[in-house]
């Protein structure tokens, strides 16, 4: 009986191992973003960003110790286990999505996942963690709908469309009151569900805060010409525009401007695009003046974003920028509910996620805190604005978050 007992006993303690996480095991995170495609570079970005930020919880940065789990090595509610990321590439298509998805948690056993760059990916991904029961945190994609569908396992971190919407209809009333023409805006959006999305947000955003749309634009992702929409553009004569774009259509944007002499007075990108690191070194020298959303600032001298962005630099060879920063966020949060819950259980962590509550002292972007409601939206979530600067975007509103004043016309290439 003895004999048996000792046996049960280690049966019991394999099926422990088996579900729990020890000092000699790692945490498997599942990450899905565009590594081709015209968005590939982004999402290598994105990569490189998270990549860090496993580094940073893995190995000890007492410099970094606001940050949670940043002073010590690894995760020590799990007997220190270290993040080990298990990368795919969705090629920005919603079924290889959905494919890489399914693959990452029934083959690769990941027991979160986190992504994933294009809304409509991380529309139909999370669908996948849901019918499987397993966290998956975005950091990135603002599709109100990702969030609006009753899900239990789908956590997101971002600020979402509505937010940026009312921050440029506010932004646009200041120059208004500042005596700048501001009465009729354009709308130009790619035609997935980013574009969208957005777009509809802008809409009404512009409605309750009485701003005429002239010109409402859409046109087809990863097209080979602008010159129709351009065109259209300078006939409407819009005070400002919103472009909901990713990387490639916004570099076709702003040539196309430059190309037929269309100097508008204001413009404002959606990140995406706007923030692909790709975009400055394209067209960063006639794209002068733009504004764009952040919630990141690389801070002063000796800080924990200044740091972060010193080994982001040396890794890539260029700053960190706001979409790669946001994806760093989400899995900073990811890894702290991990560890409090002290356990890699899908349910355990599913929960632990629910009660997470952090300040922003705590966090490495300019969130007002990260505290979840029954959707698994962010209410704490926050955005400003930056505008290009040389090769560099530096925050301009609003005001008590200003580091420059805002140059005001668009300068583009003059």
């Amino acid at each position: 009986m003895k004999k048996l007992m000792l046996i049960a006993g280690a049966v019991t303690m394999g099926l422990g191992l088996a579900c729990g996480a020890t000092a000699a095991d790692t945490v498997k995170i599942g990450v899905i973003m565009p590594l081709s495609g015209n968005s590939g570079n982004a999402g290598k970005s994105a990569v490189a960003a998270l990549e860090i930020a496993a580094q940073i919880i893995n190995e000890a940065h007492p410099e970094m110790k606001n940050l949670p789990l940043a002073a010590g090595a690894g995760l020590p509610n799990l007997g220190g286990a270290k993040i080990e990321l298990v990368v795919a590439d969705h090629q920005g298509n919603p079924s290889e999505g959905q494919n890489q998805t399914l693959r990452l948690i029934t083959q690769e056993h990941v027991v979160a996942m986190l992504g994933s760059y294009h809304s409509n990916v991380s529309f139909t991904a999370t669908a996948i963690a849901e019918r499987y029961g397993i966290p998956f945190i975005i950091g990135d994609s603002v599709a109100a709908n990702i969030t609006g569908r009753g899900f239990q396992w789908v956590f997101r971190t971002t600020p979402i469309a509505s937010d940026f919407a009312n921050n440029y209809m506010e932004f646009l009333s200041d120059l208004k009151k500042e005596g700048h023409p501001v009465g009729n805006i354009a709308v130009v959006f790619e035609n997935t569900d980013y574009g969208t999305s957005v777009a509809g947000t802008v809409r009404e955003a512009a409605k309750a805060h009485g701003l005429n749309i002239v010109a409402d634009i859409t046109y087809n992702a990863n097209g080979a010409d602008v010159s129709p929409q351009v065109i259209q553009l300078k006939e409407k004569k819009p005070d400002a525009i919103i472009f909901i774009s990713y990387t490639s259509d916004a570099i076709l944007y702003m040539k196309t401007m430059k190309n037929l002499d269309y100097l508008p007075r204001v413009v404002i990108g959606d990140d995406s695009g706007f923030s692909d690191p790709a975009f400055i070194t394209a067209v960063g020298d006639i794209a002068q003046g733009s504004i764009n959303r952040s919630a990141w600032d690389v801070g002063p001298k000796g800080s924990t974003t200044y740091l972060i962005n010193e080994m982001y630099t040396k890794k890539t060879g260029h700053g960190l920028d706001d979409t790669s920063g946001r994806n760093m966020q989400a899995l900073f949060v990811l890894a702290e509910a991990i560890n409090r819950a002290g356990s890699t259980k899908p349910e355990a962590i599913q929960k632990a996620l629910r009660e997470t509550d952090l300040k922003p002292a705590q966090l490495m972007m300019g969130y007002k805190g990260v505290k979840f409601d029954q959707t698994g939206q962010n209410t704490l979530a926050a955005t400003y604005l930056i505008q290009l600067f040389g090769k560099d975007y530096i925050a301009v509103w609003p005001p008590a978050k200003a580091q420059h004043k805002l140059a005001y016309p668009f300068k583009g290439w003059k």
